[in-house]
């Protein structure tokens, strides 16, 4: 496997100087004491255990996989040792509530923390990483007896979460699901189903999992409407807290799958287990947002991942790698050829990787911001974090991982063959990472989402909230030198405006307009999305050298990648633009029976 280096420094210039994370803490109450220095040293702390412990085991995740047993999942070896470090260590509880045991952290320092898990090892980082969902789900919609039954083992990693949503018959469509919830005397209920895709689902990590699993009660209405959110655990727990008897939910089995080998991603089957009550009966669907957005971030979080990991593999192959002589003469004129990161079709996916990273990153932690804003702001500013988070949320889960796949299949490509052979480690990457695209919603919900919910369902409020950040921006950075990144993002602001009021009438006398123009519409936000933060990190960048303030080589760097982006990867949108208001026809007068002859 490539070697991982957490990239610090582009971390501390996201939170440090981007995001000026720092002075927005000291407006959230609670969050004060997350000064620079105590976000830095946290992010250097995680950065050792990533490379140290986890990078290592990474390949053994993939080869050796988790092996089924009627006793249950065994993890690969080293698994279950580096779990306990990261429990001792007291990594699980730094973003969580400090009344059941949580370091009151924001949720940005734990997306740092994330990002650098997943880098490492994302099949081990699934295992507390579902936790994360589950913590929250109960902390927003658990009744008070709940939170001290599970949320405190839950914060403290003691046991790991899940969420229990899809069975064999119906994948996103919750509506269609048929497990059963049962009332007992005592006030529980009885669980019965079939429930599979579920990641972390049975370990030998910890001796208890917490799963929240959707369910119907009887008599519930049809669809979504009746849907009902449960807690039921592996193992019962004693009303001091301690395991009890094992509970009727047991692994029938482990799919066999293309990539994340290490994570057990299994067959769940409810037979009368006891589950509780969590939220209003029949309003599970709704309780269930909480983990599946929370889960949606953490995927986005995926695909920057396996950008930076491929990037940092592919980087430092080009940089050894001989083959050939530059165009414009040999730069290693002592060797038989010149390393390949001479020649411009390399440096062209060198530097999209590099610019798909960097900009994602800046991206994902403006969201995990935002969740602190919406957690501890006042009023109106929690509604205002809340709505575009509500707008951005499918973006960043999508695009970045649709970005992430294509930078995954770029480090490949620079390896040559060697790229398509596993000793090199870079094709576990791309297998790895390709599900990101599928779970928590594949790319066409998320652009339905994106389109149907937030920008035409919401009159386009959503979507002028963000673009209103873009104005402000634009307003704000007049400089000459700006101007290219300026004049461009603005230009496309006001065609993003354009193109959504233009779907959105075609919509109003054919529905199919708009999910015929969903997934295309949903990359082209991606793009101008990514361009917003790539301006804002230009411009700082270019005060910054003009100050002669810091490392005037990490500036010189971004304001070339922002080049870069703006100049080769923006300009995508075009393209996106044409084939998104192409129209319907072309995709839906096909009639079935001519699709083959």
């Amino acid at each position: 496997m490539p070697d991982y280096k957490a990239p610090l420094r582009d971390i501390g210039f996201v939170v440090n100087e981007v995001l000026e994370a720092e002075k927005v803490f000291q407006t959230l109450p609670g969050y004060e004491e997350a000064s620079t220095d105590l976000m830095d040293a946290i992010a250097a702390e995680g950065a050792k255990f990533c490379e140290e412990v986890l990078q290592p085991l990474n390949r053994v995740g993939d080869e050796e996989g988790c092996t089924w047993s009627e006793e249950g999942v065994t993890t690969p070896a080293g698994f279950k040792e580096a779990y306990q470090q990261y429990v001792d260590n007291g990594w699980p509880s730094l973003s969580a509530d400090v009344d059941y045991g949580g370091q009151g952290m924001p949720n940005l320092v734990g997306i740092v923390n994330t990002e650098m898990v997943g880098s490492a090892n994302w099949s081990w980082g699934m295992y507390p990483g579902l936790s994360h969902g589950a913590v929250k789900t109960i902390e927003e919609h658990g009744t008070e007896e709940q939170k001290q039954k599970y949320l405190t083992k839950l914060i403290s990693g003691e046991w790991t979460g899940t969420m229990c949503l899809t069975e064999s018959h119906c994948g996103s469509d919750l509506g269609l699901l048929r497990t059963k919830a049962e009332p007992n005397a005592d006030g529980s209920y009885a669980i019965t189903g079939q429930k599979i895709f579920i990641s972390a689902g049975e370990h030998d990590m910890t001796d208890n999992i917490v799963h929240i699993v959707l369910a119907r009660l009887p008599d519930a209405p049809e669809g979504t409407k009746g849907i009902s959110l449960f807690i039921v655990p592996k193992m019962n727990v004693n009303d001091d807290g301690s395991v009890g008897e094992r509970n009727g939910v047991h692994c029938a089995s482990i799919e066999h799958k293309m990539g994340i080998h290490g994570n057990a991603t299994c067959v769940l089957n409810f037979d009368g287990a006891k589950g509780y009550l969590i939220g209003p009966e029949n309003r599970g669907l709704n309780c269930m947002f909480t983990f599946m957005n929370t889960a949606r971030i953490g995927t986005a979080a995926q695909g920057l991942s396996h950008m930076e990991q491929s990037f940092q593999g592919a980087l430092t192959y080009a940089k050894e790698r001989l083959a050939m002589r530059s165009l414009t003469g040999p730069k290693n004129a002592d060797g038989p050829a010149d390393p390949i990161i001479v020649h411009p079709d390399v440096r062209k996916m060198l530097l999209t990787q590099k610019a798909f990273a960097e900009g994602s990153r800046a991206f994902l932690l403006y969201l995990a911001m935002l969740g602190d804003i919406v957690d501890k702001g006042a009023e109106q500013e929690a509604k205002n974090a809340d709505d575009l988070m509500s707008l951005l949320t499918p973006i960043a889960k999508a695009f970045m991982t649709e970005t992430g796949y294509e930078a995954a299949n770029h480090g490949v490509q620079i390896f040559g063959g060697h790229g398509f052979i596993s000793e090199w480690g870079m094709e576990q990457i791309v297998r790895d990472c390709r599900i990101a695209m599928l779970y928590e919603g594949t790319t066409g919900i998320q652009a339905m989402d994106l389109i149907g919910r937030k920008v035409l369902g919401s009159g386009g409020k959503m979507l002028l909230n963000f673009t209103n950040m873009i104005d402000e921006l634009c307003q704000a950075n007049t400089a000459e030198e700006d101007k290219p990144f300026i004049d461009a993002l603005n230009a496309k602001k006001d065609e993003w405006l354009g193109v959504s009021m233009q779907i959105g009438e075609a919509a109003m006398s054919n529905p199919d307009e708009a999910g015929s123009a969903a997934v295309d519409y949903l990359m082209y936000s991606g793009y101008i999305t990514l361009a917003y933060f790539w301006a804002k990190m230009a411009i700082i960048a270019r005060q910054k050298i003009a100050a002669a303030d810091g490392d005037t080589s990490f500036y010189e760097a971004k304001l070339m990648t922002a080049q870069f982006y703006f100049e080769r990867l923006l300009p995508r949108t075009e393209s996106l633009k044409t084939t998104m208001l192409a129209g319907a026809d072309n995709l839906m007068q096909m009639p079935e029976e001519m699709f083959a002859f």
